[in-house]
């Protein structure tokens, strides 16, 4: 079966934070608040982050994207208690709400951070914004049409778009993408031939090694004279 992945060229992104509002609109996560900012509590599954390196006058700063990498081997997995979190098939880490028991093991796990805890129910009110959510009511039962509280959320590759798309018989990759990669206004998360490629056990994708234990998204690490190079370079 197809294990899916995807190829982030840091050169390309530029920190528009693009990716994380479509994340959020399209997977209803919550937008939060200052408050909940202050003491980081708030809910993300996808964001950039801006790294900071060297002293002044030679200040370079790096961009990370920080989605979910659905790791081969993931920690958060072989730590849950309830299997609430699991593989499938083609290669995505997903996190069954129904199941979850809220104990967060998974989120101290997670080297990379990537995972949120929902701490209050969802709001009844409008999304603070002029356009209203999108209407969910024609795609099943995911997304869940109220968040569940009292347990972790985390990215899940868009499957539902994935799913959809290839009961219609479309192309993954090409007709269907993520609502980060379909967002990002400068392509750096599209390879030339594809948004996401077929990932097989050991191969090669613009020039970067996939092993068998690798993380299935992959960042492109900036390169001497190109123009987004910072100095040492950055992979994930």
């Amino acid at each position: 079966m197809a294990r899916w992945g995807m190829v982030i060229d840091l050169d390309k992104c530029v920190g528009c934070q693009a990716c994380a509002v479509a994340c959020k609109e399209e997977n209803n996560v919550p937008h939060g608040s200052p408050q909940e900012q202050e003491r980081r509590t708030e809910i993300y599954w996808h964001r950039v982050i801006a790294v900071s390196n060297g002293k002044y006058p030679t200040v370079s700063v790096d961009l990370l994207p920080m989605p979910c990498m659905h790791c081969d081997d993931a920690p958060c997995v072989t730590v849950c208690p309830a299997k609430a979190t699991y593989h499938r098939e083609d290669g995505i880490v997903i996190q069954d709400y129904r199941r979850c028991i809220g104990c967060r093991y998974c989120i101290v796990a997670c080297p990379y951070g990537v995972r949120s805890f929902n701490f209050k129910d969802q709001e009844e009110k409008e999304y603070h914004r002029p356009d209203l959510p999108p209407d969910r009511s024609q795609r099943g039962y995911w997304p869940f049409p109220n968040r569940v509280r009292g347990v972790v959320e985390k990215c899940t590759f868009c499957f539902h778009r994935i799913d959809q798309g290839l009961k219609e018989g479309k192309k993954i990759g090409i007709d269907v993408v993520p609502a980060c990669v379909e967002a990002c206004p400068t392509k750096a998360r599209q390879n030339p031939k594809c948004s996401i490629y077929l990932k097989h056990s050991k191969g090669s994708v613009n020039g970067i090694e996939l092993l068998a234990n690798q993380r299935c998204i992959q960042g492109i690490p900036h390169y001497v004279g190109s123009p987004g190079y910072a100095g040492g370079g950055f992979s994930h």
